[in-house]
């Protein structure tokens, strides 16, 4: 598995940065371009992007790669 990325606030906008790395990856305008960027690292790297809001606190997780506790169907 790869490193996970986060989604943090950025002086230009929102960073997506790789777990333990102090530089962003990728700077962009918007979070919701930052999370596109992080979701499709976070696909060939099969691992999590970690979104962080303006306060620096975790907004949410999302798991790309191999999931040990995948969402259950409870739908039938």
């Amino acid at each position: 598995m790869g490193k996970n990325q986060h989604v943090v606030k950025h002086k230009d906008g929102w960073a997506v940065k790789g777990a333990g790395h102090e530089r962003a990856t990728k700077v962009a305008r918007t979070q919701k371009e930052a999370i596109d960027i992080a979701q499709g690292i976070a696909t060939n790297q099969r691992s999590e992007v970690i979104v962080h809001g303006e306060d620096g606190k975790i907004r949410s997780k999302d798991s790309y790669g191999r999931d040990p506790f995948p969402p259950r169907d409870t739908e039938h």
